[in-house]
């Protein structure tokens, strides 16, 4: 099925690489507010015309326009961080000489 969709994709003011893609036309007014607490103010990064075809970084066109359909908003959440990495961070390094 072809859908076209105009999307406003904001950026969390709390946590970066989440995102809320919403329905341009309604923003962000029909947000529930225990997620608006936890994603901060919205700053609009883009408006796009979303499409079957779109090229998205982390979800298909589909998702989203199914959970903006569906539930009023789609949340993406920053990429999971390996393990590895944040060890790379909580172990002190020393400089050998």
């Amino acid at each position: 099925m072809k859908q076209h969709l105009i999307v406003e994709v904001f950026r969390s003011s709390k946590h970066d690489g989440m995102y809320l893609y919403v329905e341009k036309s309604k923003g962000l007014k029909d947000i529930p507010e225990a997620l608006m607490v936890r994603f901060g103010k919205g700053i609009s990064a883009m408006t796009m015309l979303l499409t079957n075809e779109s090229k998205l970084a982390r979800a298909t066109p589909e998702k989203v326009a199914s959970e903006i359909r569906e539930k009023g908003f789609y949340l993406q959440l920053p990429p999971v961080k390996e393990d590895y990495l944040l060890d790379l961070y909580k172990t002190p390094t020393q400089a050998v000489y």
